[in-house]
């Protein structure tokens, strides 16, 4: 018994030692989610460096993963990170990238993402995302992220908006696809009810065939839609 426990003892001694010595290979990298690409495996693969060394072939055992996550999550289109070795000295990285809801369109350009924060663009890949332009603070996106992720989760408004348009008093107007007047959308409360107020009268103009008959459509008003002809 004694010969046995000291034959295990040594073998995780050994195994132990043998695993730390490993060497990390080449990053493997694989990107979570959506499938289009706004930061590059090689960008990715220059973010993973730890005390100014590329992580590859270093000792496993030199490895501060949290570092290498936190340099990766550094980056302002990664919304998060795992950085992990397996047993045969592999290096992964599993990156989720922040989701662009809007492409503000102003003095500077940039996304507002799906947690309401700024992400910039990406050279890589442009999201068609609706345009937003007018009145931009960028530490104050809380109304257009919020009419933002309304149009992203709503069927006729994904399909439909183009373009959001913020002036100085926070009022916000929609510019829809195919469509020659503008939404007054105005201030962010009711929201629900204006969208739904803007899903009847659309529905029932595109029946009539009546929508290019109007400049402007008014939803600022409770329970009734005021148009504007041209």
């Amino acid at each position: 018994m004694i010969c046995l426990l000291g034959l295990v003892v040594f073998l995780f001694a050994f195994a132990t030692s043998r695993n730390a010595e490993r060497i990390v290979s080449q990053p493997e990298i694989k990107f979570l989610g959506e499938n289009n690409l706004f930061i590059t495996n090689e960008t990715v693969s220059k973010l993973l460096i730890q005390n100014q060394r590329d992580v590859k072939n270093v000792l496993k055992e030199t490895l501060d993963l949290n570092q290498l996550e936190e340099a990766l999550t550094s980056n302002p289109m990664i919304k998060s990170a795992e950085v992990y070795v397996s047993v045969n000295g592999g290096l992964n990285a599993e990156i989720e990238q922040k989701t662009p809801l809007a492409r503000v369109s102003t003095n500077s350009s940039y996304y507002i993402d799906d947690e309401g924060s700024f992400m910039p663009l990406s050279s890589n890949y442009s999201a068609r995302v609706p345009l937003v332009t007018g009145h931009v603070e960028k530490n104050n996106l809380k109304n257009l992220f919020e009419i933002a992720s309304k149009i992203k989760n709503d069927d006729f408004l994904r399909k439909n908006v183009i373009g959001i348009h913020q002036d100085q008093n926070k009022a916000l107007n929609l510019k829809l696809r195919n469509c020659n007047f503008i939404v007054q959308l105005g201030k962010i409360e009711s929201l629900d009810k204006k969208i739904n107020n803007l899903k009847v009268f659309y529905k029932k103009n595109l029946k009539e065939n009546t929508l290019n008959n109007y400049s402007k459509v008014n939803l600022q008003f409770d329970n009734q839609v005021v148009c504007t002809k041209r």
